[in-house]
């Protein structure tokens, strides 16, 4: 490709993709993504999982839900939280190709 070749970029599509780079930056966030990857998960399963406290949890999910990553469902007393964006789960076997695999 050429200098003088541009690659078209769809401005809402660069700013969805800031959005969510810079909730995913925080370790917490990232690991819960993670741990959610492709399925659907309770809270507290989240929680066992991260190891950390419910409340913790439960404002992380809260910045993840503003942000447009994830999307919950409400079945009797349980919400189950999933990722709502299927580039977003790209993205997450993407980083464990990089990082995690040796």
């Amino acid at each position: 490709m050429d200098a003088e070749e541009k690659i078209p970029y769809d401005d809402s599509d660069i700013n969805q993709a800031t959005r969510c780079l810079k909730a995913m930056s925080h370790p917490l966030r990232l690991k819960m993504l993670c741990v959610i990857g492709n399925q659907s998960m309770s809270v507290q399963d989240i929680v066992d999982q991260v190891g950390t406290s419910q409340s913790n949890v439960s404002q992380h999910l809260a910045i993840l839900r503003d942000k447009g990553i994830l999307d919950f469902k409400k079945e009797a007393n349980f919400v189950y939280y999933f990722i709502s964006d299927e580039r977003v789960i790209h993205l997450i076997h993407m980083m464990r190709n990089v990082f995690c695999e040796s």
